[in-house]
């Protein structure tokens, strides 16, 4: 039944991942791949908080995490589509806007990731 479950909300991730991507867009333009940036974004601040809340076995249990972290989050973030892109921009010759995409996506992931943990800490109260 896990596999189902699994299967569904990565299923459900990839869904939420599109319909963001298409509001970034629409939001920021087109000067960066923003429809991968910004899920990758969110995906690193919400991946933070299940695992910070899962740490609290009580609030998250095994399966949930499993479903949460890989299937859903796992569904809405986008390394593969990141690469793609960052090489599509070396292979246009556009080097500053690569470099751009990749310091941004790395510390804005790292950074969001961060705040993920701290509000997952801040539900369990710790």
């Amino acid at each position: 039944m896990i596999w189902l479950v699994l299967l569904l909300a990565g299923g459900l991730g990839t869904v939420l991942r599109r319909g963001l991507g298409l509001l970034a867009v629409r939001w920021l333009g087109e000067g960066l791949p923003f429809a991968t940036l910004v899920p990758n974004i969110a995906g690193s601040f919400l991946l933070g908080i299940v695992f910070r809340i899962g740490a609290d076995r009580e609030l998250c249990g095994v399966d949930a995490r499993v479903v949460l972290g890989t299937g859903l989050l796992g569904g809405f973030t986008t390394y593969s589509s990141f690469n793609l892109e960052t090489l599509l921009l070396v292979q246009q010759g556009a080097f500053g806007r690569a470099l751009l995409y990749v310091a941004s996506t790395v510390v804005a992931c790292l950074l969001f990731g961060a705040l993920g943990l701290k509000a997952g800490q801040f539900v369990v109260g710790g």
